[in-house]
């Protein structure tokens, strides 16, 4: 059978014609989107996940750090009489009445305790005033504004004072930025306009300014430390550096607590450390190790050592050791060869780990906690005292969201000028 006729027995069988163009085209797009959608299918669970556990969370900080629903959750139509007050002048009669309204039909004293909390975040004396007058409601029914403003006054002076009702004024809107100026020592006055917080009560870039020393502190020592070492196993046997590099990661393998006890019975006053540069005469009396910034620094370089030397030891591996014997055969000095040959291949297995290590450490929280003194404190210690002990989740997710931009743009810097993507190895 000749050509021509095989096509047409092909054709009249319904079988593909294999010449035509259009219909290859059309096999391969359909190859194309069923192997896309494999793909898919088998990513599916792990963007589940992603979502479940780490997006969706990191949205409701953000969201968190700008809602303010306690003060319009409970005085909804005491905010909506003071969205008319010029702020300057007395409140208005109805004001009086509404701000009753509200407190009466408040379910639960729960509400009116985060109310409260919330008020005397933004003027003292604020909570012991609503809660004072919540346990006096009800009034008598019947009373005019001008008797329910009178009743008040009569109750507690302190609702003649404008600042009370301009703090309800500033936080009756559902969003605000007033979370996210604090954690940078901002706030907005009564006119609205965004002013420095008092001297006095700043305190917030200070300490993001101590976050970010220590950890460029603790990731330099850390290079310094961590090089040499990743250096050292690269040029040992597989066996041998499988077996060191275990003990390199010891300190993945142990509990945070148990790290902590090692370390405070190492650098106490009588602790091993000290007894033995008593014992060296090098000092005559026990050095301060503990509860300060150098037994903090010291511990977390520690913790976080693995995270530098596994990058650095990836990258160190993948160099080829002709490239130094080149180099010195072209008249080089071993010491010259290293520095301007081996040192710059190296760079991204630095860069990577240096970043490992200083977003890691921003968010350190225990280790400050019990091994350093009360001007050691990271912003993520605030973090858990807002969320646990003063109950203001609001504050809480805007300095984690101030953590969290930093990361997002000590990672942006990485990529744009690292020249290298993160490779563990």
């Amino acid at each position: 059978m000749n050509t021509a006729a095989m096509a047409l027995h092909r054709n009249a069988t319904g079988a593909p014609d294999a010449a035509d163009p259009a219909s290859l085209r059309r096999q391969l797009r359909s190859a194309e989107r069923r192997r896309k959608l494999r793909a898919v299918a088998l990513t599916l669970p792990l963007l589940a996940f992603l979502v479940a556990v780490f997006i969706v969370p990191l949205a409701g900080l953000m969201v968190r750090a700008i809602e303010n629903p306690e003060v319009a959750d409970t005085l909804g139509r005491t905010g909506e009489v003071l969205a008319h007050w010029d702020g300057h002048s007395a409140p208005p009669d109805a004001a009086y009445a509404a701000l009753v309204r509200d407190l009466s039909q408040l379910q639960e004293g729960a509400q009116a305790g985060a109310l409260a909390r919330r008020l005397n975040s933004e003027v003292s004396g604020a909570r012991s005033l609503i809660m004072g007058t919540y346990r006096a409601l009800p009034f008598d029914a019947g009373l005019s504004d001008a008797q329910v403003r009178a009743r008040m006054l009569e109750l507690d002076a302190r609702w003649a004072e404008l600042p009370y009702w301009q703090a309800i004024a500033k936080n009756a809107a559902r969003w605000t930025p007033d979370y996210l100026l604090a954690s940078v020592d901002l706030q907005r006055n009564a006119q609205g306009e965004v002013v420095a917080v008092p001297a006095e009560a700043a305190a917030f870039r200070d300490i993001l300014l101590r976050t970010f020393e220590m950890s460029a502190t603790v990731t330099l020592i850390a290079i310094l430390i961590g090089y040499p070492l990743a250096y050292w196993l690269s040029t040992l046997p597989e066996r041998r550096a499988n077996l060191m590099m275990i003990l390199v990661l010891v300190p993945f393998w142990t509990s945070v607590l148990v790290r902590i006890a090692a370390w405070i019975v190492l650098l106490q006053s009588n602790g091993l450390i000290n007894r033995l540069l008593l014992g060296l005469g090098v000092t005559d009396t026990p050095m301060p190790l503990l509860f300060n910034r150098l037994g903090v620094v010291i511990a977390m370089v520690h913790i976080l050592l693995p995270f530098l030397v596994l990058p650095l030891y990836s990258v160190m591996k993948s160099i080829p050791p002709n490239y130094l014997r080149a180099a010195v055969s072209l008249g080089s000095t071993p010491l010259a060869a290293f520095f301007r040959v081996y040192v710059p291949q190296t760079y991204p297995g630095v860069a990577a780990g240096g970043l490992l290590v200083f977003i890691t450490a921003i968010g350190y929280y225990v280790t400050p906690a019990l091994l350093g003194g009360p001007s050691d404190q990271m912003l993520s210690y605030y973090v858990a005292q807002y969320t646990n002990v003063e109950v203001n989740w609001g504050m809480a997710a805007a300095l984690g969201s101030v953590l969290l931009v930093t990361t997002l743009a000590l990672y942006a810097v990485y990529r744009k000028f690292g020249k290298a993507e993160l490779n563990l190895g």
